[in-house]
């Protein structure tokens, strides 16, 4: 590979007094300097510690010619370098539209249309807007006093570090900054703005599993049809709540033994395995039931809610006598881990539960103990008095 030895000029995205600018991060060389002065109106900022130009066309096109064969111009943090979002379905927007439209009756939620109208625009989940809109909306009213474009990279390094100290999870802290990354690089136009905001290190917890047998008893315990058809759909399928809840009639192919998962994680369908236990299950369940349009539905044919999911599994739970904290999801990582130690190759369960990366599934090989169950320890070949 050929190396670059042209000295390197990187553009930042600023925003100074109210206005975009275009930040120049260089080694200081006397060539560099002097064709920097020759730019339209540089100044300094004590703040960010470098030379800016005001964000116009004009200026962008001058750094570029300017510095042409005597620098490289490093835009990696100026100009997008891929689309978010541009595809996927188109959700209904309206109730969380009205939720965080009103300012003064909804303070800690409030955010700016242009928000919310990105997020739809971009074909965000409703969950996803959701959850944006909320952080979004309790960060600018933690800085009230302040104008959105008053708030700089120590606000926001200060802001983080409240919710490190509350105990939130990292997951969360990360949704956070994702949230507000939103606004001033998507929003505003400024991709990478932020980028001196520290995120934290990925945990790697292992999934909680439940055993073959617990799952077993626990399904025992629930009499009620549609729950156990509910629950039992989500184990046999390997199925994330969101997915179960938003399955349609015509989406399980029983001619195929398989079910059509629409519009899943990541925009994307997928099919998963349709065993023939639960076949028979969800038929005695549609006599009884008749659900109209979605396979578990609510009020008004409606799909069901995830709370009542959860509220089923938790009675259930404690009915079987399982003092796991186990979750819907947990369903969904004991169908894997089944499957693996059933053995299932990992490819194959990485498509059934619709994985982008192979690194994803090959959790469940730290999880599966049918493995390690059959390892002995050196202690076992010693000769110990107890």
């Amino acid at each position: 590979m050929i190396q670059n030895k042209l000295p390197a000029i990187t553009l930042r995205h600023l925003l100074i007094d109210d206005q975009k600018c275009i930040g120049l991060q260089f080694f200081p060389l006397k060539v560099i300097h002097v064709l920097v002065k020759t730019l339209d109106t540089p100044r300094w900022s004590n703040g960010y510690s470098m030379v800016f130009v005001k964000n116009t066309p004009s200026n962008v096109n001058a750094i570029f010619s300017t510095f042409k064969g005597v620098a490289w111009v490093n835009c990696r943090f100026f100009f997008k370098n891929k689309p978010i979002h541009t595809h996927g379905v188109v959700e209904d927007y309206t109730e969380l539209k009205q939720k965080v439209a009103n300012k003064s009756q909804n303070k800690a939620a409030w955010c700016p249309k242009e928000y919310l109208q990105l997020l739809e625009t971009r074909r965000y989940s409703v969950n996803t807007a959701r959850t944006y809109t909320h952080l979004f909306g309790q960060f600018v009213y933690a800085h009230k006093d302040k104008k959105l474009f008053e708030i700089n990279e120590i606000d926001i390094r200060h802001y983080v570090h409240q919710i490190v100290k509350a105990g939130k999870s990292s997951s969360y802290q990360n949704q956070v900054i994702n949230a507000i990354k939103f606004y001033y690089e998507q929003v505003l136009d400024m991709p990478q703005r932020f980028y001196e905001i520290d995120r934290p290190l990925k945990e790697r917890k292992l999934p909680l599993v439940l055993s073959e047998e617990e799952v077993s008893r626990l399904f025992s315990v629930v009499h009620n049809l549609k729950h156990k058809a509910l629950l039992v759909t989500m184990y046999s399928c390997g199925l994330r709540i969101s997915e179960l809840l938003n399955l349609k009639l015509s989406d399980i192919q029983s001619d195929r033994k398989l079910v059509l998962v629409r519009d899943a994680k990541g925009r994307k369908d997928r099919t998963t395995i349709l065993s023939e236990t639960t076949l028979q299950l969800l038929r005695k369940y549609f006599l009884i039931c008749k659900p109209k349009m979605y396979l578990f539905e609510g009020g008004q044919a409606k799909p069901y809610s995830s709370k009542s999911v959860q509220k089923i599994l938790h009675a259930a739970l404690k009915k079987a006598r399982i003092t796991k904290p186990a979750t819907p999801h947990t369903l969904r990582h004991s169908f894997a881990t089944h499957l693996l130690e059933n053995g299932t190759d990992l490819r194959y369960i990485q498509t059934l539960l619709g994985h982008s990366s192979p690194k994803t599934t090959e959790i469940y090989a730290h999880v599966s103990t049918k493995t390690l169950c059959d390892i002995k320890s050196p202690l076992d070949k010693l000769s110990i008095e107890f």
